[in-house]
């Protein structure tokens, strides 16, 4: 009977002496991941990294095939050019040259009609005097009219000529350029978008595809861990989360580490992971989970991603 006594006696104790796992928050330990997509099907002609190498911000990652966006570009470097040159001959006016043949030409016709009515004057005395005919008084009017038209083209061409374009044409020119300049900045960063750069430092962690590979458009084709020191991402029981607030100093305990660290609540979800709490009882609800985040000292910056971690939630 004394043996009995003192076994349940020891299991108390030991019961007593456990640690209360509501009274902490389970989780492990995270870095940032971040994944970089393909903005193009296009085929991966160069991978510089392996996986699970070093590479800093701005290191190239992978390389898709330029050669059709090469050529989407220099189309629209075309169209960029073809806009310009045409505003600028809008802007600059017409050649010397051609506004000079525009001169002669109206000189041209301003002698040819001084002419015909000349000559449509002295058949109009001779058909008075009944030497000539109503005929050739006809012919001569009609030449005379045609030489003054002549002359009013020519006056209109010159005018055209010297008062340069319309502004609504100058605008429209400045339109087209524009939009062309545009288009040209937009291919140009598609091309730069081939070219898959880092833009944290840390590890390759994944590289999904494999060299000579077609990827589809927005498919993963490298994912990078952050070089950083990991925190700790924990799920909080619901009678904790009033507590468990940014800003609070907490104790991290991780897994093959004898010595707890002091880390930083840095964000705590609002809503909580699973069930929504308005469709629970009071008991259920006492189940329910906040994920929250941890951040570590920099003495924990060796340690290595997805080992658990646990954070003490109650002084």
């Amino acid at each position: 009977m004394k043996r009995i006594l003192l076994i349940c006696l020891c299991l108390s104790f030991l019961v007593a002496c456990s640690p209360n796992k509501s009274d902490q928050a389970l989780g492990t330990l995270e870095r940032d991941r971040i994944t970089f997509t393909a903005t193009s099907n296009e085929i991966i002609r160069a991978l510089p990294v392996k996986e699970g190498g070093m590479v800093s911000q701005g290191d190239v990652l992978v390389e898709l095939d330029k050669r059709n966006q090469q050529a989407i570009l220099a189309s629209a470097n075309a169209e960029l050019a073809q806009a310009e040159a045409y505003l600028l001959k809008l802007t600059n006016g017409e050649r010397f040259e051609d506004i000079a043949a525009a001169q002669a030409r109206v000189d041209s016709a301003r002698a040819q009609l001084v002419d015909a009515q000349k000559s449509y004057k002295r058949i109009f005395e001779l058909v008075e005097k009944r030497l000539l005919s109503q005929a050739e008084l006809d012919s001569a009017l009609a030449k005379r009219d045609s030489a003054q038209g002549e002359r009013n083209s020519a006056q209109e061409e010159y005018a055209k000529l010297t008062a340069g374009a319309r502004v609504e044409d100058i605008d429209q020119a400045k339109a087209s350029m524009m939009a062309a300049k545009a288009n040209r900045d937009l291919q140009q960063q598609k091309l730069e978008e081939l070219t898959i750069i880092a833009t944290r430092d840390g590890v390759l962690d994944n590289l999904p595809y494999n060299l000579g590979e077609r990827v589809p458009v927005n498919a993963i084709v490298a994912v990078v861990q952050a070089d950083r020191i990991p925190y700790a991402r924990v799920y909080v029981p619901a009678k904790h989360r009033v507590a468990m607030i940014p800003g609070k100093s907490v104790t991290v305990h991780v897994d093959g580490v004898a010595s707890p660290f002091t880390g930083l609540v840095r964000w705590v979800a609002t809503e909580s992971s699973f069930t929504p709490y308005y469709a629970l009882t009071e008991e259920d609800r006492s189940r329910l989970m906040y994920l929250a985040e941890v951040d570590l000292p920099e003495s924990a910056q060796a340690l290595p991603s997805g080992v658990p971690a646990q954070v003490d939630l109650v002084d």
